[in-house]
């Protein structure tokens, strides 16, 4: 069950963390053109979301290698599973209908909750 964990949680911490990565440090001009949904929304919030991300993705990956805290994956995993929800529903609630790479994201968390519950 660890081996299917790192399978489906590393590529998902990676992605979360470049995504969150440039949220957090490009500006609303440079995030433009692949994250139309940036000029509708606060860019505190394209912030925060981005430091989410980059947190989520510690959490998948650093409390199952260091063994401290290890639940935390757990929480990270079902955490990436909300967001990809809300996610969906802003594309969704403006207009968006190009959400392929959020229902995959969501389905590659919810692959990794199962997993995850084997460190608790």
């Amino acid at each position: 069950m660890r081996v299917t964990y790192w399978v489906v949680a590393f590529p998902l911490a990676l992605f979360s963390l470049y995504s969150g990565g440039l949220k957090v440090f490009r500006t609303r001009e440079r995030l433009r053109p692949t994250m139309a949904w940036v000029d509708r929304t606060p860019m505190p919030a394209v912030r925060t979301i981005g430091v989410l991300e980059v947190l989520g993705a510690i959490g998948l990956v650093l409390p199952p290698l260091t063994g401290v805290a290890p639940g935390l994956a757990l929480a990270a995993a079902v955490s990436f599973v909300l967001l990809q929800l809300g996610a969906s529903a802003v594309h969704l609630s403006l207009g968006d209908r190009r959400i392929a790479l959020n229902i995959a994201l969501l389905l590659v968390a919810v692959a990794a909750v199962r997993p995850a519950m084997t460190w608790l």
